[in-house]
């Protein structure tokens, strides 16, 4: 079966089964099969068992551990749980806290970020408690 450039071969079903059951029928190994009958591609041939074969043939993996390796993983999975929501929690507070500096901003009229940085905040927080007095 030699494929030439702008060709694709399509395989019959009764084709797929055919080569599965030699497989599965231990004749011929996967590799060995797909050389056989010039199979192109790596993966056609187990794509087919999966689809229509035994699994059983395919390559499994196995995890293999100790019982305190399991709990580790669940105590480790609890723990970036709770970091998760302290982290949600803390952007939650964040965004509040930022709110309200915005919200006095606009009441007092005056910038409290940037007096906060220079440190004239109560300077600045008395003459715009004594203006909004004076105001109303």
């Amino acid at each position: 079966m030699k494929q030439n450039k702008g060709v694709s071969l399509r395989y019959s079903l009764s084709f797929k089964q055919k080569v599965i059951s030699e497989i599965e029928g231990g004749k011929y190994t996967i590799n060995s099969a797909r050389k056989l009958y010039g199979i192109k591609g790596g993966q056609t041939v187990q794509k087919w068992i999966q689809k229509f074969g035994k699994l059983h043939l395919l390559n499994k993996i196995v995890r293999v551990e100790l019982k305190d390796e399991i709990s580790r993983l669940k105590q480790l999975e609890k723990e970036k749980k709770e970091l998760e929501s302290a982290l949600a929690q803390a952007h939650l507070k964040l965004i509040v806290l930022e709110t309200v500096i915005d919200v006095a901003e606009e009441e007092l009229g005056i910038d409290l970020k940037k007096n906060l940085k220079s440190g004239s905040l109560t300077k600045a927080g008395k003459e715009a408690k004594y203006s909004k007095v004076k105001r109303k």
